[in-house]
């Protein structure tokens, strides 16, 4: 099989490749891990990996510095760019530093195996997919279909006490890296999806006149009146009581 390696120092990023490549498909053993280019140069002397996942932007040694170094010592492997940067200078480096691909973070698991195939095919273009796959589970799971489900629960819990921690810890994923996620497909943060669906609701609310502010506040789950008074406000430009008025 095929070795592997990841070179970055966000933690997340490590789990997100780990779990989303298709590394048994393609034949390659699980990967390990470095935290900076000089870490991973050392990894790759100790193992000599096949395929090298590297981020650019990491302290002591940077990704820049690392491809040209181990592209000279190690020509043979296949380096796989994944970096927070859409910069053209940067992938333009990366490319002629030897990396076969350079990929975006939030790493889109659809693009990450196209190019673990495309650098399987680069060492071995006879190389057949398949054989020793052990990885379709049935509890796989997809960021796309985490952000789908955070989405939903929080359309039926908008009204409770709704912590991104909670989903890091669940997911494995970092808060940053779910809020990057969900913006991405949704356009909102998480917090201000929640913050969208209370304020429509609190639109809807004050059209009944029969309903005190600040019972309206705490069926939206503010525990203090004049927070939620705040919030609205900062949403709409106009306190609930002045809403309540322009629409009478």
């Amino acid at each position: 099989m095929y070795r592997s390696l990841i070179i970055d120092d966000e933690k997340p990023v490590q789990i997100a490749i780990s779990r989303l490549g298709r590394f048994a498909y393609y034949g390659i053993e699980p990967p390990r891990y470095a935290v900076n280019g000089k870490d991973g140069l050392a990894a790759m002397r100790e193992f000599h990996p096949d395929i090298v996942f590297v981020d650019m932007c990491m302290p002591v040694m940077d990704g820049c510095a690392f491809l040209e170094k181990a592209h000279e010592e190690f020509p043979d492997s296949q380096y796989i760019v994944v970096s927070g940067y859409d910069d053209f200078s940067y992938a333009q480096h990366a490319l002629r530093s030897g990396a076969c691909d350079y990929l975006l973070k939030p790493v889109d698991e659809e693009s990450l195996n196209c190019a673990i195939e495309k650098a399987v095919k680069a060492i071995d273009p006879d190389a057949v997919f398949g054989i020793s796959d052990t990885s379709a589970k049935t509890d796989h799971i997809t960021p796309d279909e985490i952000v789908t489900i955070i989405k939903d629960y929080i359309e039926s819990n908008y009204c409770t006490n709704i912590r991104i921690s909670m989903f890091a810890e669940k997911y494995f994923f970092s808060q940053e890296y779910l809020n990057k996620l969900f913006k991405n497909k949704y356009g909102f943060t998480i917090y201000e999806y929640v913050l969208k669906l209370r304020m429509e609701r609190a639109a809807e609310l004050l059209a009944q006149p029969d309903i005190k502010i600040s019972d309206i506040a705490e069926r939206l789950g503010y525990a203090d009146n004049h927070y939620f008074s705040k919030a609205f406000r900062t949403y709409y430009h106009v306190t609930p009581t002045e809403y309540r008025k322009g629409l009478g």
